[in-house]
Parts: C-alpha cells; structure tokens; sequence
C-alpha cells in the first residue's frame, strides 16, 4: 500500500490509501447481521512510524476530527495490540491498531417533524418508545421519514439538549442498537459522544437487558428453554436470514419463557443473550412457533374471524384485521447509566395492535398462565391495566 505503513484487515472496507472508505463502511452497517456490535477495522504496522496515535488515525478515517478520535480513544474503542492506549501512544512496527468505527458521515440528513413517543430524557440520552411501520436510521433507500430525521427535529425545535455532531461527524447521530422496521417497544439514543461509546460497550459486552414480548402460532414446548442456534444470511431469499450450521451462522442465544397459553397461539417473553437481525424471529419460525403476522417468516396476519369462535352480528367485524405486522415488542431495556453510573431500567407499554389480539385471545382461547421461573415483565402493566 502507498506509504508501506499499514495493511487491511477488513476486506474492502480500507481503500488502496490506506483510508476507511466511508461508501464502504455505510454498506457494512446497513448490511450488519449483529446488531449489537460495532464495525471494528484492523490496522497492522508494517513499519516504526514517528506518529501519535491520534494522528496516525486521523490519516485512516479522515471524516473524523483529532479530538473525536482522541473520545474514541479515551473511550476505549480504538486499542493497540488489545491494550488501551493512549492519544500519545508511539506506533511501532508489527502493532495492530483496532478501532470501533462509528457510521460515517451524512450531510443530507432532512430534518422531519415525526411524532415521537419519548419516555425519558436527559442530557445524554433518550429513550423511545418505537411506533410501527417506522425505520431507526437513513440508509442508502430511506434518507426520509426515520427516527433519527425525527430526533434532528426534536433537538432543533424542542429539546434544551442537542445530538452530538448531527450530519457532521456522526451520521445517524446516537444510535446504539436497532429494531425492526415493524417491531415496537423500548430503545435507547445517545446524546453525546461519551454517552454513544459507553452504552455501545455495554451492548457490545452483553452487559444490557434486553426483554421483549411475542404472540406466535401453535403451543409452545416446553414452558421455557434455551435457544441455541446459529443465524446467518439466507442461502437463496435477499434480506432474509436462517439458521446456518456452516460458516457462514454466528453463535445466537435466545431465551423463552411461556406467560400464557391459548388454544391456537401462545403469549412467550424473550430475553436475548446476542443481537443478531431477525434473531427472534428466525429462532421461533425455525423450531415450528412463528410469529404471528410475520409473513416473512411463516406467521400469518390475524382478522377477528381467525380467532374468534361463532362471532356474534353485530360485536365484532369478522373482516377486520387485529393484526397486520410481527406481533414482536421490545418491552424491558436495562442497562447502566453512561454517566451517572446507576443501573437504569426503562419499560414500553404495549402498542395497541398487540394489546387487542391479547385481550381477545384472553377472551376467546384463553388455557392457561403457567408461572415460570425467571419471567420478568409485568403483563397487567405492559397491557396498560397495572
């Protein structure tokens, strides 16, 4: 490579300069199987440089500044030879630089006046409920319409706070985890750098709890169990994923456990042990339970007519649909303060889709409500009656 002085380790991702290429690195998050964790870039030294760290890294990834890499650093996201360096930290030949590289940079970033659903506010963080039918970030077919266009609304016009460089440094400012499209339910945004690189840690250490709440189709068996299997991309369909025993799969962990048992579904909590997309959804539908309304994985969308029995004229609309997305809510997020170091707990209400196909299966083909060790999510509150 030009300069002789480092050498790639993340495919594509470093150009024949030497340079993290901000095209690629958009891809590679936009394409992220594991959505806990980080894109991280390797760089091994090839010779003695007369360099600091900070600035050998402001040559690699030249859309941040030498005071943002110097956070990251303080942050411990950029090691050397896996020890926490330091700004100064002299470069020798054979060291390998690792840094935990942020989205790149978007100046297009429209801010939107989007209604958002807000549960807790402070000067580092936010915590959303998320609404249906609405993308976290931008990406390469949605610059329009997302959470983060929101946010950049919501920091301009009605926030005391602000979004750490919104569309400068940081692209898709905050975000530290991500749900699906049509999955609702609790997640958090950073407001700042610090806050940013703390709870990313923690995601990418497992140190979050992470509870959410599904209603899938047939009985599940046993009442609580261990999900062990590995998720990859989909051999044959885009944008869909599988369990892969080949190379290919990454290690994921689900935990179940049942709240309530119907005649035709069943109410199961889940607590993830990893961050893989679509691992809930992939799990459930490959051991037989797929979730209901999640046509991209078995579940079939669910009118008054598929649940109730000898539906009375006049009570209820057959035609109508109950449900029309992945029954699937983020309900519990936990985790420990970025600044104030205490252990936070934030819980999401079900939406309303969710809580009428509960309140009629509880009505219509209600069997029973096992107790089962280790359950943790209050149902008469998640369902707005606690």
């Amino acid at each position: 490579m030009p300069g002789g002085d480092d050498r790639r380790e993340s495919g594509d991702l470093v150009n024949a300069g030497g340079k993290v290429d901000p095209a690629q690195l958009q891809a590679l998050y936009e394409s992220n199987t594991d959505e806990d964790q980080p894109v991280v870039v390797d760089f091994t030294l090839s010779r003695d440089l007369a360099k600091r760290l900070d600035r050998y890294l402001v040559d690699r990834v030249p859309w941040l500044s030498r005071t943002a890499l110097q956070g990251l650093i303080r942050e411990e996201a950029v090691t050397v030879n896996g020890r926490t360096p330091k700004a100064s930290t002299r470069l020798r030949q054979g060291d390998t630089v690792r840094v935990m590289l942020p989205p790149p940079p978007s100046t297009d970033l429209p801010r939107e006046e989007i209604p958002l659903e807000i549960l807790h506010e402070d000067k580092d963080l936010v915590i959303l409920n998320k609404h249906d039918d609405i993308i976290v970030h931008p990406a390469r077919g949605n610059q329009s319409g997302t959470i983060i266009n929101g946010l950049a609304w919501h920091f301009e016009h009605q926030s005391s706070g602000e979004l750490s460089p919104v569309g400068t440094e940081h692209a898709r400012p905050g975000v530290v985890h991500r749900l699906d499209r049509h999955t609702t339910g609790v997640m958090v945004v950073a407001k700042t750098e610090t806050a940013h690189w703390r709870l990313g840690r923690q995601f990418e250490q497992r140190r979050t709890r992470k509870r959410y709440l599904a209603v899938v189709h047939g009985r599940v068996e046993p009442w609580a169990d261990v999900i062990d299997l590995p998720i990859g991309i989909h051999p044959t369909i885009r944008k869909r994923y599988a369990v892969r025993h080949d190379a290919s799969g990454k290690d994921s962990v689900t935990l179940y456990r049942v709240r309530e048992v119907y005649e035709d579904f069943t109410l199961v909590e889940l607590e993830l042990r990893t961050g893989r997309t679509h691992q809930i959804r992939v799990h459930l539908s490959h051991l037989g339970w797929p979730i209901v309304g999640d046509d991209y994985y078995g579940g079939r969308h669910l009118r008054v007519r598929d649940l109730v029995r000898g539906v009375s004229p006049g009570t209820d609309d057959p035609s109508a649909v109950v449900i029309g997305r992945q029954a699937l809510h983020a309900s519990l997020l936990g985790f420990e303060h970025p600044t104030e170091n205490e252990q936070q707990t934030y819980v999401a209400p079900l939406p309303d889709d969710m809580r009428t196909l509960i309140e009629i299966l509880r009505r219509d083909q209600f069997v029973r409500a096992p107790e089962v060790a280790g359950a943790e999510l209050d149902l008469d509150r998640m369902m707005g009656s606690g």
